[in-house]
């Protein structure tokens, strides 16, 4: 069993390492709330330049990955699962803040990455 998550950490490590396009709908924010026992996401707009960069659209500067960053998001969304957030974001908002499928599997994993450190009380990182 060990080797097994070993080999299937090494493949997410690997895949981790290929070029996305960024979605031009926005990004999302994605943390827990422990005390509420909730998954949350901040959605945030973006323009992609044509360096493929996410900038902001008021200022047209690239948003940095690493760092605080003072943007006010233009939803939030909140759920008690993976299923519930994603009902939320990809079936109960119109439009959808998602344009790109890539970056609706990539929440997808991330939603249920949260919803289990939720379920263990452990911390969540967004990849």
């Amino acid at each position: 069993m060990h080797q097994i998550l070993t080999e299937v950490a090494a493949i997410d490590q690997e895949l981790s390492k290929r070029h996305i396009d960024l979605d031009p709908g926005g990004y999302f924010i994605i943390y827990t709330d422990q005390n509420e026992k909730l998954i949350q996401a901040k959605h945030y707009t973006n323009v992609i330049n044509e360096l493929g960069l996410a900038c902001d659209p008021e200022t047209g500067k690239p948003i940095p990955c690493t760092g605080k960053v003072e943007r006010v998001s233009t939803q939030a969304f909140r759920g008690r699962t993976a299923k519930e957030i994603c009902v939320q974001i990809f079936e109960q908002t119109i439009p959808c803040p998602v344009t790109r499928l890539d970056h609706a599997a990539y929440l997808g994993r991330e939603f249920q990455r949260a919803e289990n450190a939720l379920l263990k009380g452990q911390e969540y990182v967004q990849d």
